[in-house]
């Protein structure tokens, strides 16, 4: 059963259209993500998961893989 939320992640490090590709891609790539919006003026990541495959803190753990930090 897809149990789908989004959530949007704060994302401190961004400063040019390649972090925004860096997280873009990272994340896109993690089963179970649905879809990816990453914006470098709000520094968010919004992401659309289905929760019985992939955590929160899997996303969050992925963005910080690529040197970015996450905020809440």
């Amino acid at each position: 059963m897809e149990t789908k939320q989004t959530k949007t992640f704060n994302v401190e490090g961004m400063s040019c259209a390649h972090c925004v590709k860096a997280v873009t891609n990272a994340v896109k790539s993690l089963e179970g993500v649905k879809s990816v919006n990453v914006t470098l003026e709000s520094k968010t990541a919004v992401v659309e998961f289905d929760a019985a495959t992939v955590t929160e803190a899997r996303i969050k753990e992925e963005i910080e893989e690529q040197g970015y930090e996450v905020k809440n």
